[in-house]
C-alpha cells in the first residue's frame, strides 16, 4: 500500500534564530505536559504509554536535532516543577532516553531523507537500549532497565505507528517556506 512505503521527508531542520524553533518547541512541550496527564488518569498510564517521548520523536525526526534535544530536556523538566512528576529521581534516564532518541531521530532522518517503519523502529529500538543500559547502571536494577519493554510495550507500538503517521502527514511542511 502507498502509504507504508517508504516516503521522501524534508527535514525542516530548524535553527535557533527561525521563530518557528520556538514555536514548534512550545507546542511539541505543550503536548509533553497534556498526553503525561492524561496518561497519569490510567493505572499505570506513565509507564504503559511512555508519552513524554512521543514529541521528542516527531519534533527531531521533522524539524532537527535542536527541536528534539530542547523538547527531550524542557518537557520531563517542566512537568517535574508544574506537577512534580516524573519523579526527580527518574528524571536522569528520562533525559538520556529523551536524548538518545532526539539524537537518533535527526541523524536518520538526516541521513535517509526517508519516513519508514524501519526507520522509527531503529529509533525506538536504539533510544530503549542505550536508556536501559543507562537505566541498569543507574538504578541497579535490570527490572527497571526493562520497564520500558515488559510494561511499556504499548507506548512503543503508539511511538511507532502513530509517530509514523504524524511524521507521514508532516513531510512536506516547510518545503516551500524553507529559505524564511
Amino acid at each position: 500500500m502507498y502509504i507504508f512505503k517508504p516516503k521522501n521527508i524534508y527535514q525542516l531542520n530548524l535553527e535557533f534564530m527561525n521563530w518557528r524553533y520556538y514555536v514548534f518547541t512550545l507546542v511539541f512541550i505543550s503536548g509533553n505536559l497534556f498526553f503525561p496527564w492524561l496518561a497519569h488518569k490510567f493505572p499505570l498510564g506513565g509507564p504503559m504509554f511512555l508519552p513524554i517521548y512521543f514529541f521528542v520523536l516527531i519534533g527531531a525526526y521533522k524539524f532537527g536535532w535542536r527541536v528534539g534535544i530542547a523538547t527531550a530536556i524542557l518537557s520531563p523538566l517542566t512537568n517535574h516543577l508544574l506537577t512534580g512528576m516524573p519523579q526527580a529521581v527518574m528524571l536522569p534516564t528520562i533525559f538520556v532516553k529523551g536524548l538518545s532518541m532526539a539524537i537518533l531521530a535527526a541523524y536518520i532522518a538526516q541521513k535517509t531523507r526517508k519516513i519508514s517503519f524501519l526507520n522509527l523502529a531503529i529509533i525506538i529500538i536504539g533510544y530503549q537500549g542505550i536508556g536501559m543500559l543507562f537505566e541498569g547502571i543507574y538504578t541497579k536494577s535490570i527490572a527497571k532497565a526493562f520497564q520500558d519493554i515488559i510494561i511499556g510495550y504499548p507506548g512503543l507500538i503508539i511511538q511507532l505507528v502513530v509517530g509514523y503517521f504524524v511524521i507521514w502527514f508532516l513531510r512536506d511542511y516547510g518545503k516551500t517556506t524553507a529559505s524564511t
